[in-house]
Formats: C-alpha cells, sequence, structure tokens
C-alpha cells in the first residue's frame, strides 16, 4: 500500500488530472462526464477511485494527479467513513492546496445535523476547501463540475501568479468555535 505523491511525476503540458474519490460512485460518473464536457483550453483527464490506495501495479502509468476530490453523500455514513480512511493512503505533500472535498445532500431533511459538523470538522482540521453540490439535476452537477475545474486549472498550474496553497488558503473551510453547541437562539 504505497502513497499517493503530489510531485512524483512530471506534470504534462497544458494537461490537467483530476481523481474523484467516492465509495457509491452515485455522482462521480455524472461530474467526470460533466467535467470532460466542460469547454476549455487544457485537456482534463478524469480518474475515478472508490477509494485510496490505488492500485500499485498500474503505478508506472499512471499520470501525475493535481486535485483529489473526495465526494462524500451526507445521506450514507459509509460515505464519510471510507473517504475518512483513503485520507491516509494521501502524501502530505497533497494537503498543501491539491485535496478539496464535495459534499452532496447536505439540504436532505434525513440527514443528522451531527453528519455535516463532522464533515466540517474534519475537512477544517485539514485545512482544504469544501465544497457544496446538488447532485439531483443536471444543472447541479454542471455548476460542481464547473467549480472544480477552476479549482483543477489552479492546482495544476495553469493559471498565473496563483497555487493551489494560495487558493486553500483562501477557500477553506472553518469550524466556527461554537460549532459544538447544539443551541442555535
Amino acid at each position: 500500500m504505497a502513497l499517493l505523491k503530489p510531485f512524483s511525476k512530471l506534470p504534462e503540458l497544458n494537461t490537467a488530472n483530476i481523481l474523484l474519490v467516492e465509495n457509491e460512485e452515485q455522482l462521480q460518473q455524472n461530474l467526470a462526464e460533466s467535467i470532460v464536457l466542460q469547454k476549455t483550453n487544457t485537456n482534463v483527464n478524469v480518474r475515478l477511485a472508490r477509494s485510496l490506495p490505488l492500485p500499485i501495479e498500474k503505478e508506472k502509468f499512471r499520470p501525475r494527479i493535481d486535485l483529489v476530490v473526495f465526494i462524500i453523500n451526507l445521506t450514507s455514513d459509509l460515505s464519510y467513513q471510507s473517504a475518512e480512511t483513503s485520507l491516509k493512503f494521501l502524501d502530505p505533500g497533497y494537503f498543501l492546496g491539491k485535496v478539496c472535498f464535495l459534499v452532496t445532500n447536505a439540504r436532505n431533511a434525513s440527514v443528522p445535523p451531527e453528519r455535516l459538523i463532522s464533515v466540517r470538522k474534519l475537512v477544517a482540521s485539514l485545512h482544504c476547501p469544501l465544497l457544496y453540490a446538488e447532485d439531483q439535476t443536471t444543472e447541479g452537477v454542471n455548476t460542481a463540475a464547473h467549480r472544480l475545474l477552476a479549482i483543477l486549472k489552479v492546482t495544476a498550474g495553469h493559471v498565473p501568479m496563483a497555487t493551489g496553497l494560495y487558493l486553500s488558503s483562501l477557500s477553506r473551510c472553518t469550524v466556527p468555535s461554537d460549532i459544538d453547541q447544539q443551541n442555535f437562539d
């Protein structure tokens, strides 16, 4: 079980690679298709994984991954646990602006508020961006794809004077100090 390292391979010219990690694959395929269909002057490659670590046999054929996106479905506790378990297979260098989290079903009434709080605490502890997406509509998936593509361009180095670390410091998730209090009067 090898760690996925951000700088173990050289980047390719005008190419950006994104890895979408989702245990249940509900949004993953639609999001991948939407990202590829977005008009851009960069060649975007989308890789899909249910969890980390990635198979070591294909390591030499795998391109450099510019952005790792963990997709967490709040209606499933297994989705959160899978993302949390997969984090230990990432090199710490990825947490310098090359990881983000995408949460779905945050508006669902059946989702316990504690689950969203635990996701926000995890993301804040890693100093990563947290995006919310609507996965039930095509427009929601396209909006999420557009946001991820904007982040991918920065993390792949295709935006002058911007880095993934700088973007991460501007858009990281923060947890209010009173998040543990359940009384929101």
